[in-house]
Parts: structure tokens; C-alpha cells; sequence
């Protein structure tokens, strides 16, 4: 990264994938990569709220086991 103000950020942190989820309105078939990561699952859930109130899944990456 070019800014020394900006820091890498260590992806081990980020614990919560938080996916808009456009299939449940029939937007999309194709399975689409994670809106957003983010360090706690409240900040993951009220992001998915303010956005897709209805359509979002907030998911654990070090817990679940999505194949």
C-alpha cells in the first residue's frame, strides 16, 4: 500500500463474511463472494440491515462449513 496511513489489514482478524444474498429475490443464479468481512458480527449484521434488510446472510467463517 502505497499511504503510510493506511494499514494492511491482517484477514486472520476478519471472523464474519456478510453476503447481500440477490438469489433470494431471484436477481441473480450465480454464486456471488462476500459483500463485506468484518472483525465482529454485530457491525457484520447492521451493515446487512441497513442495506438488505430482509436479504442478507451474516456467516462465521471459522465456524461454518459452507460447500
Amino acid at each position: 500500500m502505497t499511504d503510510p496511513k493506511m494499514i494492511k489489514p491482517e484477514l486472520t482478524e476478519y471472523h464474519w463474511a456478510l453476503y447481500a444474498c440477490g438469489h433470494l429475490l431471484d436477481l441473480t443464479s450465480e454464486a456471488h463472494p462476500p459483500v463485506g468481512l468484518y472483525r465482529d458480527e454485530e457491525s457484520a449484521n447492521l451493515h446487512g440491515l441497513r442495506m438488505w434488510p430482509t436479504t442478507f446472510t451474516v456467516v462465521d467463517l471459522h465456524k461454518d462449513d459452507r460447500s
